[in-house]
């Protein structure tokens, strides 16, 4: 016979109620400190991978959690079918639907925040431009960190890029964020950032202040970054440091939020 079986019904529900063993706190507010503890609504991260529309994927774009997770932000990455499988405006709505997806699933969100690097950064302005009404959801997107990016595609009609993702010129303008700026009337509570690398080519700086420009006069919240010492590709891949400027610019402006 065990030795529960020699206790009283008070002894056993004294036995089996942790809440009454805690040095911390009365049994009740014990229980009520846990439960805002696991209920704090945190900040969600979605990094949306570049390689020109046509190569790397989500599998691969988890270096960035490491100094994100460390200050409370989950990170998910955003995966999308690459040419010549998917086709650019394919691309656009599957990530569009990703991030209706992390609303209806995660009810413990903050805010909504977009890192994309290049083509990434492309997708993530198409994602500022959406009409949610037809996703049944109004995400919270707080920020936007746009890495250097592409906003206006008719020039890559004309480059070896469009050999594998056969645009055309129609296809190039409806999805370039540039564009579709939608204006906003005294909405401010979404920050976006436009950094572009010191060493990234003329015509990606050009893009990345004529859409800090678009964003401006749409009455957005933008700032544009050019960061020294930096090229298209390590510009991103140091945000596995947390002493990075960009690292420390993302974590201030969520920590903002």
């Amino acid at each position: 016979m065990g030795k529960w079986q020699e206790m009283t019904k008070e002894e056993l529900e004294t036995q089996y109620s942790p809440s009454r063993w805690s040095p911390r706190l009365d049994k009740d507010a014990v229980i009520e400190a846990h439960v805002q503890a696991v209920s704090k609504a945190f900040p969600l991260v979605l990094y949306i991978h570049g390689g020109y529309w046509q190569f790397l994927s989500k599998d691969i774009s988890g270096f960035t959690a490491g100094p994100l997770t460390t200050h409370g932000i989950a990170l998910a990455a955003v995966g999308y079918d690459v040419a010549p499988k998917g086709q650019l405006e394919v691309m656009v709505r599957q990530v569009r639907q990703s991030v209706a997806f992390a609303v209806q699933q995660y009810t413990g969100i903050s805010g909504i925040y977009l890192l994309g690097h290049s083509a990434g950064a492309h997708l993530a302005a198409m994602v500022l431009s959406t009409d949610w009404a037809e996703f049944g959801v109004v995400p919270n997107i707080k920020g936007a960190f746009l890495v250097s990016g592409i906003y206006d595609l008719e020039p890559i009609i004309h480059t070896y890029v469009n050999d594998t993702l056969r645009m055309d010129r129609v296809v190039a303008q409806q999805n370039s964020p540039v564009r579709y700026v939608p204006k906003l009337e005294g909405r401010r509570d979404c920050q976006v950032l436009v950094a572009v690398a010191q060493h990234d080519p003329p015509e990606f700086h050009r893009q990345s202040q004529e859409y800090f420009q678009a964003l401006r006069a749409a009455g957005w919240s933008a700032s544009l970054l050019d960061m020294g010492d930096t090229d298209h590709f390590d510009i991103i891949e140091k945000l596995t440091q947390e002493d990075y400027v960009l690292t420390q610019i993302i974590l201030k402006m969520i920590a903002r939020g």
